[in-house]
């Protein structure tokens, strides 16, 4: 199976059947709900300064807090999450980084090269 970047926002997996488009925003969900369902988050946090002002505005995604890179035929995700207070950080990252890479090729059949997890605020 061979993968292409369509455009900006999916990508393309070929094999000898045909074409699969995959949205990145799906990846982008898929991986939300994977880091929402993880032990010690509270809450996804705006990757920039317009996602910050959705939240204001009364809209929220899935897959708010994460950002999917797709370069060089391989597969990154990068997360930003809120913490619990009192949970020990590297083991909610831990399993973050897994439960992302699981769900993920498990539902694209994609592996996922690398999970970034950005820690950006701790709630009490």
């Amino acid at each position: 199976m061979t993968r292409r970047k369509a455009d900006t926002s999916s990508i393309v997996l070929n094999n000898q059947w045909g074409s699969i488009f995959i949205a990145e925003e799906v990846v982008a969900t898929i991986a939300g709900l994977a880091t929402t369902e993880c032990y010690g988050v509270v809450g996804m946090a705006p990757r920039t300064w317009s996602e910050g002002i959705t939240d204001i505005l009364g809209r929220d995604s899935l897959s708010k807090g994460v950002e999917v890179i797709w370069e060089n035929e391989r597969l990154r995700i990068e997360v930003h999450i809120v913490v619990g207070y009192g949970t020990r950080i590297s083991e909610v990252a831990r399993n973050i980084i897994s439960q992302v890479k699981y769900r993920v090729t498990g539902c694209i059949e994609m592996p996922v090269d690398w999970v970034t997890v950005n820690v950006r605020s701790v709630k009490v």
